[in-house]
C-alpha cells in the first residue's frame, strides 16, 4: 500500500491526517453493513407478510365442487378392507337401490325395524370378508329408526340378493321402498348401535360408518352413539374434536369443514359422542 506524503507537513500531522482517512473509511464501512442489515430484515418482513398475505387469499378462494360419485346420493362407506357398501336414505333411494344397483354376487342387509334401509355390500364377484360382513351389518343398524328409538342395539339380517322381490303375494301390496324377502335369513343380533365421522386430510373430505371402516380410511374420527343432543350440535362438537387432535399442519382444513359435511354423517335422531 503507497501513502502521498505531504512535504509541508511533519510527519505526525501525516500520520494524523491518515488516521482520519481511516476512521472516515471505517465509519462508511459500518454505514454500508447497517444499511445492508436493514435492507435484509426489510426483506424477511416483507417475505413474511407476503406469506400470510398467500394463506389468507387462498382461505378466501371459493372451492372447487368436487364431482359426486354416482353412490354418494345413498348413504355408503369403504369397508376396512375395501368393498363398497351402499344404503337406502329413504323410500325412494331404497327402491333404486335394490333395482338398479344391486347384482347377483352382492349381499343386502336389513335392520329387524320397520322402515329401516337396505345396505348392500357391493362384491364385485370378489369372496366377502367376515369384516365387511359385520361392517355392513353396522351401517345397517346404527342408519334404521333404531337409533332414534334409543334402544342401543338391534338385530340385523342379510340375504342373498335373488331373495328380494318386489312381487308381492296375492291380495298385498308394497308400497315405494318395500320388497318382499323369500327363503331363510341369516342374522346378526344385537348390533350395537354405534359409528365413527372422520376426516380424510389429503381427499379434503368428511366420511361416515362403522367404526372400523372410518378408523380404516381417515387421519381422524369421532365415535357416536344414540344420545340426546341435536345432530347439528352434535356436528359442531365433532369438529371441535377433529381439531383437538389435528396436527398444526392439518387443522387449517379442519377450520373449514361446513358442520352440515358431518350432519349428513350422524344418523337420523339424537345422539352424543362416546
Amino acid at each position: 500500500m503507497k501513502f502521498k506524503i505531504n512535504l509541508q507537513k511533519s510527519t505526525a500531522e501525516n500520520a494524523d491526517y491518515y488516521y482520519e482517512q481511516s476512521k472516515k473509511s471505517k465509519s462508511k464501512v459500518k454505514g454500508a453493513e447497517k444499511a445492508l442489515q436493514d435492507t435484509l430484515e426489510k426483506i424477511e418482513k416483507l417475505t413474511e407478510e407476503k406469506e400470510k398475505f398467500m394463506v389468507a387469499f387462498r382461505e378466501k378462494l371459493p372451492e372447487k365442487k368436487k364431482k359426486k360419485k354416482w353412490f354418494e346420493k345413498f348413504r355408503w362407506f369403504n369397508s376396512s378392507e375395501g368393498f363398497l357398501v351402499i344404503g337406502g336414505r329413504d323410500a325412494t333411494t331404497n327402491e333404486i337401490l335394490i333395482k338398479k344397483h344391486t347384482e347377483k354376487s352382492d349381499v343386502v342387509f336389513h335392520a329387524d325395524v320397520p322402515g329401516a334401509p337396505f345396505f348392500v355390500i357391493k362384491t364385485e364377484g370378489k369372496e366377502v370378508t367376515d369384516a365387511a360382513m359385520k361392517e355392513a351389518a353396522s351401517g345397517a343398524a346404527s342408519y334404521s329408526k333404531a337409533w332414534s328409538s334409543g334402544t342401543g342395539n338391534c338385530d340385523v339380517y342379510y340375504i342373498a340378493s335373488e331373495q328380494v322381490s318386489k312381487s308381492a303375494g296375492s291380495g298385498e301390496y308394497l308400497t315405494k321402498g318395500a320388497f318382499m324377502i323369500y327363503g331363510e335369513k341369516k342374522w346378526f343380533k344385537k348390533v350395537e348401535l354405534k359409528i365413527a365421522v372422520g376426516f380424510k386430510v389429503k381427499e379434503d373430505e368428511v366420511i361416515g360408518g362403522p367404526i372400523d371402516s372410518v378408523a380404516a380410511n381417515s387421519n381422524y374420527y369421532v365415535l357416536i352413539g344414540t344420545g340426546d343432543k341435536k345432530s347439528g350440535e352434535l356436528a359442531k362438537e365433532i369438529k371441535h374434536k377433529f381439531l383437538q387432535q389435528a396436527k398444526k399442519e392439518d387443522s387449517g382444513k379442519i377450520k373449514k369443514i361446513n358442520p352440515g359435511d358431518i350432519q349428513q354423517w350422524i344418523p337420523a335422531g339424537r345422539g352424543r359422542i362416546l
